[in-house]
């Protein structure tokens, strides 16, 4: 038997509880895990509070995310006894997830655990961390550089914004952070942010073409901020949208694309290549401090992440959640 977080739906609605399964229950899979930490992202958010309809099979246990050991592994890739990584790859949407004591995955979709980095710190990590890595190796290979300017990071204080920030920071950039949380500036500077800008001067209708301040983006809000951000991005610039905490709609024009030369990066985590995320995760274990992850992640238990996730939708929390998975 084991515990996991199991959400349902009847014609009355959805269900989200903490459940005992027997070990048969698990989907189909070529490695088992069994599993130490998972994290909470947006996505499991919206999938255990019912807020969209990110989960498309049920029962679904929720979780993107995953670190732990294999067990059973009829993958030549991995043996029992290796400790990997799972992020995305439609975990937690239609196969089940890591907020679970035990998984079963395609050996395909894993990555081992980078030895910079503790299974906590992996899961301090998490798809949010992955993706601010995945946008930073996306604006470099764009051909940002430090002394072109500023790098913009949009909701900063959440994990893809925290980590890029750190990221940034650690390799040269100077970086300016959005934010709608004043009173979070001095962490905001702590991961290496030398200018705050409240969100609210983004977050509405702008012209088309604005000031270049600009030399490249990180946006996880689309909406306005991103068509505010493109609008703003100095000549030659790229923007790497990863996220719609604002919107999925882009309100924008094409100025900047063709009068700047303004790139405009599309940055997916779910499905993205394995060679995409093994450059990922070795930015993260050569670019980020450790003991960064001490400052933007906060541990609780399985039984806890119900709760929690409701906190997470309605802005209350910074930086990263950690479920230790057998707390």
């Amino acid at each position: 038997m084991f515990s996991a977080i199991v959400i349902d739906k009847t014609d009355d609605g959805q269900t989200v509880t903490l459940q005992q399964l027997e070990e048969s229950a698990l989907p189909e899979g070529d490695v088992t895990i069994d599993v130490a930490f998972s994290t909470l992202n947006f996505k499991d958010g919206l999938a255990i509070t019912g807020s969209s309809p990110v989960v498309r099979k049920f029962p679904m246990v929720p979780g993107i995310d995953l670190v732990g050991t294999v067990t059973e592994s009829s993958n030549t890739e991995w043996k029992v006894g290796d400790t990997v990584v799972l992020n995305g790859w439609g975990v937690g949407e239609v196969h089940w997830g890591g907020l679970a004591q035990k998984a079963k995955l395609k050996g395909d979709w894993l990555v081992p655990l980078p030895s910079a980095f503790t299974p906590a710190q992996a899961m301090a990590i998490g798809t949010a961390g992955y993706t601010a890595a995945l946008c930073v190796d996306a604006l470099i290979d764009a051909g940002v550089t430090p002394d072109q300017g500023e790098v913009l990071v949009t909701g900063a204080t959440g994990g893809v914004g925290s980590v890029a920030i750190a990221l940034l920071k650690k390799l040269g950039f100077s970086v300016a952070a959005l934010t709608g949380k004043a009173s979070e500036a001095d962490y905001l500077k702590s991961l290496g942010a030398e200018t705050i800008i409240d969100r609210s001067e983004m977050s509405e209708k702008g012209k088309p073409l604005q000031k270049e301040r600009w030399a490249g983006v990180v946006d996880t809000a689309g909406s306005f901020t991103l068509a505010n951000a493109c609008a703003q991005t100095k000549y030659g610039g790229a923007v790497a949208a990863c996220g719609l905490a604002q919107g999925m709609d882009l309100p924008a024009t094409v100025m900047p694309f063709i009068l700047r030369g303004v790139s405009l990066l599309g940055i997916d985590s779910v499905m993205a290549p394995k060679a995409k995320r093994l450059k990922a995760w070795d930015r993260l274990a050569k670019d980020l401090d450790p003991a960064v992850l001490d400052t933007i992640g906060q541990t609780i238990g399985l039984g806890d992440a119900i709760e929690a996730a409701k906190k997470f939708m309605s802005g209350e929390v910074k930086g990263r959640y950690i479920v230790d998975v057998n707390a």
